[in-house]
């Protein structure tokens, strides 16, 4: 099932200019603009006026991008958030504290990133002793998440 078109008109227009922006023929156009630009330098005499010219367009079209791209890696990160827990979720054994870490502050996230690089650490030096590092291996009682 196909969810339903995106109702704002700013969600529809950012994904646009999204698909658009990072098309060949999007590099092809901005291109092409510069050439244009180049060429009437001669006529303009190289003139302030001309150089302000495609300064200010690739700063508004730069700064308005901005906004827009933004906005879709936003969407994009947290349509990923949730397909993963979705997967932490539906895992037998998996540890449910790990949904939605991305809204954690910092320390916290910071102490269970170090739990996971301790086990991370100890398969590795499983590892070294001929001990394969499949399965699911036991968090100690003081590193669960």
């Amino acid at each position: 099932m196909r969810p339903s078109k995106s109702k704002t008109w700013f969600t529809r227009a950012a994904k646009w200019t999204a698909r658009a922006a990072g098309r060949p023929a999007a590099f092809l156009l901005a291109v092409a603009i510069i050439l244009v630009w180049l060429c009437s330098g001669p006529i303009f005499g190289f003139s302030d006026t001309w150089q302000l010219v495609i300064n200010t367009g690739t700063t508004i079209v730069t700064f308005l991008m901005v906004f827009l791209i933004q906005s879709t890696q936003n969407r994009d990160a947290e349509a990923i958030q949730v397909k993963l827990d979705e997967l932490i979720r539906c895992m037998e054994g998996a540890h449910t504290a790990l949904l939605d870490l991305e809204e954690l502050e910092e320390d916290e996230l910071d102490r269970i990133h170090d739990v996971y690089e301790r086990l991370a650490e100890r398969s590795r030096a499983d590892m070294q002793k001929g001990i394969r590092d499949t399965g699911v291996p036991e968090l100690e009682k003081d590193d669960t998440p």
